[in-house]
């Protein structure tokens, strides 16, 4: 099971993240990518919300209403909840993942991947 420091972690490690806080939203800090928002944490949030399609989101709903919401005022865009503690770490990367190449620049994310493949 993933801790809020796993999660912020997860977001970090990818190409050009940063953790931009929002005083205007309660000191929330944010995950961006070239000023691009991918993810929210709260502080001792029992959730994080992450980008997504609007496709993606309906999928998750129905696989697993227990660990997936749609996110207050973001989830009509696709964005979703994501119960930390009842998500499978493997998942959750793959979807913070996800919502990194949502937002990150195309050359960003092919340099990514091909640093990836030289490994």
């Amino acid at each position: 099971m993933p801790s809020a420091d796993s999660v912020r972690a997860m977001m970090l490690a990818l190409p050009e993240a940063r953790e931009v806080v929002v005083d205007s939203w309660g000191d929330q800090p944010t995950y961006r990518v070239r000023n691009k928002m991918f993810g929210l944490l709260g502080y001792g949030a029992a959730t994080v919300c992450l980008k997504a399609t609007v496709d993606t989101q309906a999928a998750l709903l129905h696989e697993d209403p227990d660990v997936f919401r749609a996110a207050p005022f973001f989830g009509r865009y696709g964005w979703i909840d994501v119960v930390i503690a009842a998500v499978d770490t493997v998942e959750l990367a793959e979807l913070i993942e996800d919502a990194w190449r949502l937002t990150a620049p195309k050359r960003v994310v092919a340099a990514f991947d091909a640093r990836r493949e030289h490994r």
